[in-house]
């Protein structure tokens, strides 16, 4: 019996030590051993945890996902110096974490999840330039995305003084644009593959930072048992072998050298590396996957963000669709280009993604060495989770911090510019892959379709929900609009 009590509290000892601060760690709540500060937490949106601590702690403190000490970090001057000044520092990925159950099979990884070294450097630089190749920023990728706008408009065509939800819409198209990038295809918005792969994708997203997240990051203990996040490795599962498919069917159709799409030139990549494995097939099915996922759900989400701002803004749509006239007065389509000359489009658009705020808390870094952060001392390996909510709506970086106004992006001539606490694609080494596409798909899309079109909050909606669903990335609730053709005296 005493041996048994020995033993029992040596073992309490142990764990209470994994939850213990390191010498001159950033201070936090108290942690429970093996649970953590997991009880805290509001699993359904830890950003209000996050932004309590915050309050209490300061811009940097420290809490733990089990026994995982990891810190928040705040504020632009924090973000600034953590991301951009020491961005190789910050650069790493946690590896063990629900996330990268998602996005790792049989310790290959896309670039999206890989940890800082020489495989994610190399399929970054090759990723960052293929991208640039198909047209990033360039008439060509103009082309895709405009093709793709058609389609949108011939849905709303077809709903002209209805009421419609726009979900699947907006999932569908920014689908399309990224897979005729990746796969040189596109899909009807009733193809039951694409309908498979968007579910699966929404899926994850909602999984990733979730609770069942939480609880998969914790406890490893539980990472077998047929719990909920099992169905979010399955769906990226499906992902993956419906891109290797994808990749199996190029194999037999592509002429080396004469590179269709992304798939194309990662296998001419191939073949010029026969010697090197970094670059392999299930690499690409991984970094597929990682494209797919990033391009579409982000966009996507913007997307029914803005216009859930624009028909509770009547006032702020019609300021836009003037503008847009007066600037596209006598001209078949929009480019990319006419945004110098939409100041207030542009301040429009950017006060939509620094509302929607899509990504709040980021993906998770790592410290790639010991370093230290506002004084304070952080181990290699230490998860480092931004709060990029913090920076977006910052006291003294914004004229109108909490509330959607555009004027947050004009100047006092009413030119449009950026304030520097606009990240919403982070920052540094590992800012987002995507951002010029984002970029320019949210212009064109919204341009060509207010042009066209009146988007109504329906009178017999009520009053609108702003409060977004948590997880990877927040996504509105579902709501529906009114669609009008606008006539000439609009």
């Amino acid at each position: 019996m005493f041996v048994s009590a020995v033993l029992l509290l040596v073992c309490l000892y142990f764990l209470i030590l994994k939850t213990r601060r390191p010498r001159n760690f950033p201070p936090g709540p108290f942690a429970l051993p093996i649970l953590g500060n997991l009880l805290q937490l509001s699993l359904e949106d830890p950003l209000k945890y996050v932004e309590k601590l915050r309050r209490t702690y300061g811009n940097v403190y420290s809490l733990f996902i089990g026994s995982n000490p990891a810190v928040v970090i705040s504020g632009l001057k924090v973000m600034k110096e953590a991301i951009v000044t020491k961005g190789v520092e910050f650069a790493g990925r946690p590896q063990d974490l629900f996330i990268n159950a998602i996005t790792m099979k049989k310790g290959v990884v896309g670039v999206a999840l890989a940890d800082y070294g020489l495989s994610w450097k190399e399929h970054r630089r090759f990723a960052l330039m293929t991208l640039r190749n198909f047209g990033m920023g360039r008439t060509s990728m103009e082309d895709r995305i405009h093709g793709e706008i058609q389609y949108l408009i011939k849905t709303l065509e077809s709903n002209v003084g209805e009421t419609m939800s726009p979900e699947h819409m907006f999932h569908k198209a920014a689908s399309n644009i990224i897979c005729q990038v990746l796969f040189g295809t596109r899909y009807d918005y009733d193809n039951d593959f694409v309908t498979v792969i968007i579910q699966s994708v929404v899926e994850i997203t909602k999984l990733i930072n979730g609770p069942w997240s939480m609880l998969y990051d914790s406890f490893p203990f539980i990472r077998n048992l047929p719990l909920p996040f099992q169905e979010g490795i399955k769906n990226a599962e499906r992902i993956v072998a419906a891109i290797g498919d994808l990749v199996t069917e190029h194999k037999k159709t592509r002429v080396p050298g004469e590179p269709r799409d992304f798939i194309d030139c990662y296998l001419d990549e191939m073949d010029k590396r026969l010697d090197d494995s970094l670059f392999s097939e299930e690499q690409l099915n991984l970094i597929g996957q990682d494209l797919y996922i990033a391009g579409t759900d982000t966009t996507s989400n913007t997307l029914l963000s803005g216009f859930l701002y624009l028909t509770n803004n009547p006032h702020v749509q019609e300021r836009c669709q003037r503008e847009i006239d007066q600037v596209l007065e006598g001209k078949a389509r929009v480019t990319f280009e006419d945004r110098h000359k939409m100041p207030y489009v542009q301040a429009v658009i950017h006060e939509i993604q620094r509302m929607s705020n899509t990504v709040p808390l980021s993906v998770f870094h790592c410290t790639t060495k010991n370093t230290e952060l506002m004084g304070y001392s952080l181990p290699k390996g230490t998860i480092i989770i931004q709060n990029l909510t913090s920076v977006l709506n910052e006291e003294g970086q914004w004229k109108f911090p909490h509330e959607f106004n555009p004027e947050n992006f004009l100047n006092d001539k009413g030119e449009f510019f950026k304030p520097e606490a606009f990240m919403p694609f982070s920052a540094g080494p590992r800012m987002c892959l995507g951002e010029g596409l984002a970029r320019m798909e949210l212009f064109l899309i919204l341009v060509t379709l207010l042009r066209q079109f009146k988007f109504i909050w329906p009178e017999d909606a009520g009053e609108p929900d702003f409060t977004p669903v948590f997880g990877l990335t927040l996504t509105p609730r579902p709501y529906r609009m009114k669609v009008e053709l606008r006539s000439t005296n609009d």
